[in-house]
């Protein structure tokens, strides 16, 4: 997730491209129109976002510039065919649609870990919703350094909503990545998750922080409609072609439970 390298190695792959190649970006935060910025040939420029760990998950999410070539996107999705994927095409912005949406998911489930509510009731109140993993447990799973730049991402794009937990930075400053390097917010003998870090509620901010019990309605309700209202923002701004985009994205890719049909579907 570094823009400056990104556009390096675009303009090394395109210093020595013939005039079919197409350029295509993980990325899963930084828009699409900024590592193009520079490039040669912009039109054969776009995003295709896969999902971890790849091998299962099934979503592929094409993300297209206003100056991404119809013959280029058409080609990524062919070669999503191909590969057996989900396909959604959607237009570039920050976090594209899967991203933003996870990422208030995430910010809101961090600011109840601030308030005071315990990791595994967080993480219990998810699950029970339906989601396969907590959100507690999908931040070690996609490596913390990850998230907190995504939530960073976010916060810049979107300084007006997204709110952020102080302990976030301490967290990142103990040296914790999540599962990748066997710290984060659970604790881990083996690579197995064997129970949450304790210590995680000093990071942030224990001398201020109390226990607070919070229903696991209340902790499914807010991470879930914010998660919601941002995939109607997705919609309404756009980014989305479809309501069916937004539910075929949250289901293949972000775990919302599919007995739901999705975030739109459920509203």
């Amino acid at each position: 997730e570094d823009l400056g390298l990104k556009q390096e190695i675009l303009a090394q792959a395109e210093s020595k491209a013939h005039n079919k190649q197409v350029f295509a970006s993980n990325t899963s935060a930084l828009p699409i129109a900024r590592i193009a910025a520079n490039a040669k040939y912009p039109e054969r420029v776009l995003g295709m976002h896969f999902f971890s760990p790849v091998e299962k998950m099934p979503l592929l999410e094409i993300v297209v510039t206003d100056k991404t070539a119809d013959w280029a996107a058409d080609r990524a999705f062919r070669i999503g065919l191909k590969m057996g994927k989900q396909i959604i095409v959607v237009k570039d912005s920050p976090g594209f649609y899967t991203t933003r949406a996870l990422a208030f998911f995430l910010a809101e489930a961090s600011l109840l870990l601030e308030e005071g509510s315990n990791i595994e009731e967080i993480d219990g109140a998810l699950t029970d919703f339906g989601f396969p993993v907590g959100p507690i447990t999908l931040m070690d799973e996609v490596g913390i350094d990850v998230g907190i730049h995504v939530l960073d991402e976010m916060n810049n794009s979107f300084p007006d909503r997204v709110k952020l937990p102080n302990g976030l930075d301490a967290i990142q400053k103990s040296g914790r990545l999540g599962r990748k390097n066997g710290k984060g917010f659970f604790i881990y003998e083996d690579g197995k998750k064997v129970g949450p870090d304790e210590s995680i509620y000093e990071l942030m901010g224990d001398d201020k922080r109390t226990y607070k019990f919070v229903p696991a309605e209340d902790i499914g309700d807010r991470c879930v409609f914010i998660f919601i209202n941002e995939t109607i923002r997705c919609l309404e701004e756009g980014v989305l072609n479809h309501a069916y985009d937004g539910d075929i994205g949250a289901v293949f890719g972000l775990g919302f439970p599919p007995f739901l049909g999705g975030p739109l579907k459920y509203v």
